[in-house]
């Protein structure tokens, strides 16, 4: 069992004034038996009253407006979280039988949204790849296990070549990105083998095992293992999501998991910076800081500046 602290801050920076900032949060952390939310602190500019409800996913989702003018918007989430790791699949089940259970759920409401996936300009390439591996001889877990290998193998991790927006046909070409374009191609590619894939927001806490994405805000998949569930698995450092891997929220994609996004009233230039610190001790100096900055013209609520959350160091 591990306990972290983390706080994650968005700050928005407008040359005038705006109004009526209606804004959706997924800063919630996931609240599980392998995941536990200790305290969670929200706090915003000119303390707006922030409603809550799930979403289809169940994930945790605030909302709340600024009606009042303001140049400034601050949204911080502080967080006291306990994980903990959850056994390996023991793979015990004969591999035709879990390939033929997931043929039977494939088409259930709980899993439909995770197992459809649009064709794309590598699609035919990853079909070679799922054939010349011999997935379909392998159990599922395995498949999944040599399908991250792949991708963490055959794609450099550099940033600030991608963003949000990247489109996977970008990222398979360029063969290079950061935590999202790791995800979204590994995402594909398990689907694409017949197993259901999730994308999951969070971060990753300090450890030595861990080299990228540390204390920032990540990504990775979760992928449904016949007779055992939903499985993170870690494209960007080839590994088994564990107890260093706290969820925010699961869905089809980013869009699905975006932290904050919104709308405003203001034809103005804004700013944008996130900051993420991670600390095993609540009083500690240990932790790592993902600073990010963007600005742009118009209304950056409208243009959909998902960007807050995915910034690698």
């Amino acid at each position: 069992m591990a306990t972290f602290f983390i706080k994650h801050s968005t700050k928005y920076s407008y040359s005038d004034a705006v109004i009526d900032g209606a804004t959706l949060i997924r800063l919630h952390p996931i609240n599980d038996d392998y995941q536990k939310v200790v305290s969670h602190l929200i706090s915003v500019t000119n303390n707006p009253f922030v409603e809550t409800f799930n979403d289809f996913y169940d994930n945790r989702v605030g909302t709340f407006m600024v009606t009042e003018p303001h140049e400034v918007l601050d949204i911080i989430s502080e967080i006291e979280v306990t994980t903990s790791d959850r056994l390996f699949p023991d793979d015990s089940v004969d591999i035709v039988s879990q390939w033929e259970e997931l043929k039977r759920i494939k088409c259930l409401i709980d899993f439909i949204d995770f197992t459809r996936h649009k064709p794309f300009e590598g699609s035919q390439d990853i079909s070679d790849i799922i054939l010349d591996l011999k997935l379909k001889t392998k159990s599922p877990f395995k498949a999944v296990l040599e399908l991250c290998e792949y991708v963490h193998a055959n794609f450099e991790y550099k940033a600030g070549i991608t963003d949000v927006n990247t489109p996977i046909d970008e990222a398979w070409k360029l063969k290079k990105g950061v935590c999202q374009d790791f995800t979204n191609v590994l995402l594909q590619m398990v689907k694409m083998a017949g197993i259901p894939a999730r994308y999951v927001s969070g971060y990753i806490c300090p450890n030595d095992d861990i080299t990228r994405g540390e204390g920032a805000t990540h990504a990775w998949i979760e992928a449904y293992i016949p007779f055992y569930g939903w499985l993170g698995i870690d494209p960007t450092n080839n590994a088994i999501a564990n107890e260093n891997h706290v969820r925010l929220a699961v869905g089809k994609n980013y869009n699905d998991c975006s932290p904050v996004k919104g709308v405003f009233k203001g034809n103005v230039e804004a700013k944008m910076e996130v900051k993420v610190e991670v600390k095993t001790k609540k009083n500690g100096i240990e932790s790592s800081i993902e600073p990010f900055v963007s600005s742009t013209s118009n209304n950056s609520y409208k243009r959909n500046l998902e960007r807050i959350q995915q910034q690698q160091q």
